[in-house]
């Protein structure tokens, strides 16, 4: 017979093997965080979720009939330093919340089905997410406490206060002042101990801005985006004659950074990279990312069918490898107020583009080096099903379009890195990524992004 958990309550374990489950009418997942008696994650492989499926004594089991996945512990399997494990609900609708539905039940079996522990997760209002319960080491042995702590801001929240490692580089180092010959060394901005920047007023985005002081987000013009112009035409093809040697293939290949034009939008391609300056020298210091895609069209024996696809824009800012803060459908605006999400575009503002962030470049705060923008599957469909997938920087204080990037179709990846946006002294950059991973939504995208960040 199973004992009933309170919030807050524990009790031991006296086996090795046990499985973790749930018991909810939502459609939702489980994962499980293994953290330090610090709190925090040693890296992304502490990080157990549907497309990281295995960690260390801790693997994710999928069930039948649509529930979700339970968490086989193996607690001798657990490495030393690994002080808790944190089991994770975490509801498929993230504009949902756990208060519109009966609360969600956690349940700890041992390997032979037999329920050990019940926690009836209550009093959960607004998140979309919840840490349900922990297994943690208490003087040489493993005991269960009911924890219920809700997260409103969804992964992006989760991720933050458990030190999601995205990059396994040693953080000590910035200090030496020479670094080796990389031609741009991107200067460090170490976390600040105490907040980097003031709370923002709510009404900081009221629907009229021309009152709000300071350089804020100025009201687009009338006229959509203009229509993007040419890109840079095809390479010749080569003359008659005998084929160049190899070493002459590298000149076709795109340059690593081009300047932008005031006479029509850049064309980059995969990798390039362009700062972030008008022809005449002067800083940009309002811009828009416009991201867009189109559903691939199958044909049938009753005509074209339009896969229902259901992409999403977000953008993930970094402090050197350190996650700051993410702008993404379940928080439309980062806590600092520099970058702001617009969500679907139902209006037709900015013709083509699916979904836009608003980026005051002159609000960022100092230590923030990387915004990086991403496009995730929230029903798991791969961009095999998404054709003319494209991202585009444009000038915010006019709406003309600055650079365009086009990425190639036909990826088994869920989630694609798009470009970034990161500092290089005084300046600004943008560079094309292109790149594909899997994930569904920020949250399992967030640990994957370190091989992103280094200066392109």
């Amino acid at each position: 017979m199973s004992a009933t958990l309170a919030k807050g309550q524990n009790g031991p374990l006296a086996t090795n093997d046990v499985v973790i489950s749930v018991q909810l009418t939502a459609p939702a997942d489980l994962s499980a965080l293994l953290v330090t008696e610090r709190g925090k994650v040693r890296s992304d492989e502490d990080f157990v979720f549907f497309n990281q499926p295995n960690g260390p004594g801790v693997n994710l089991q999928p069930a039948p009939s649509g529930q979700p996945a339970s968490l086989a512990v193996s607690l001798n399997a657990v490495p030393a330093d690994i002080d808790q494990i944190r089991a994770v609900i975490t509801l498929d609708d993230a504009s949902s919340s756990f208060g519109r539905f009966p609360a969600p039940t956690a349940i700890v079996s041992d390997s032979s089905g037999n329920r050990l522990y019940e926690y009836q997760v209550d009093g959960l209002q607004s998140e979309s997410i919840v840490i349900a319960l922990e297994l943690y080491r208490r003087q040489g042995s493993w005991k269960v406490r009911a924890v219920g702590q809700g997260y409103a801001g969804g992964f992006a929240a989760l991720v933050t206060d458990h030190g999601v490692s995205v990059d396994d580089a040693p953080a000590a180092t910035p200090q030496a002042a020479p670094a080796p010959p990389p031609a741009q060394p991107a200067p460090n901005y170490p976390p600040p101990t105490t907040p980097a920047y003031p709370a923002q007023p709510a009404p900081q985005y009221a629907p009229t801005q021309a009152a709000q002081p300071g350089p804020g987000y100025p009201p687009p013009p009338a006229a959509g985006y203009p229509p993007p112009g040419p890109g840079y035409p095809p390479p010749p093809a080569p003359g008659p004659g005998y084929p160049p040697p190899p070493q002459q293939a590298a000149p076709q290949q795109a340059p690593a950074e081009v300047s932008l034009s005031k006479d029509r939008p850049v064309s980059l391609q995969k990798g390039q990279r362009v700062t972030l300056r008008k022809e005449g020298g002067a800083a940009l210091t309002f811009v828009k990312m416009g991201l867009g895609w189109d559903p691939v069209q199958t044909r049938g024996m009753f005509g074209n069918r339009t896969v229902d696809v259901d992409l999403d824009a977000s953008v993930a800012m970094f402090a050197d490898a350190n996650l700051v803060d993410v702008a993404y459908y379940g928080q439309l605006t980062s806590k600092d107020g520099s970058v702001r999400h617009q969500g679907d575009n139902l209006t037709g503002e900015g013709e083509g583009d699916d979904e836009v962030i608003l980026v005051d470049l002159t609000r960022i705060p100092a230590h923030v080096s990387t915004l990086l923008f991403m496009v995730t599957s929230y029903k798991g469909h791969t961009f095999e099903q998404v054709q003319n997938a494209f991202c585009r920087l444009v000038d915010g204080t006019n709406n003309a379009e600055l650079a365009r990037y086009t990425m190639a179709g036909g990826m088994r990846f869920t989630a694609m890195a798009m470009a970034k946006v990161y500092r290089v002294g005084a300046d600004w950059k943008m560079q094309a990524l292109g790149e594909g991973f899997q994930a569904k939504h920020p949250g399992e995208a967030v640990p994957q992004l370190g091989r992103f960040l280094s200066a392109g």
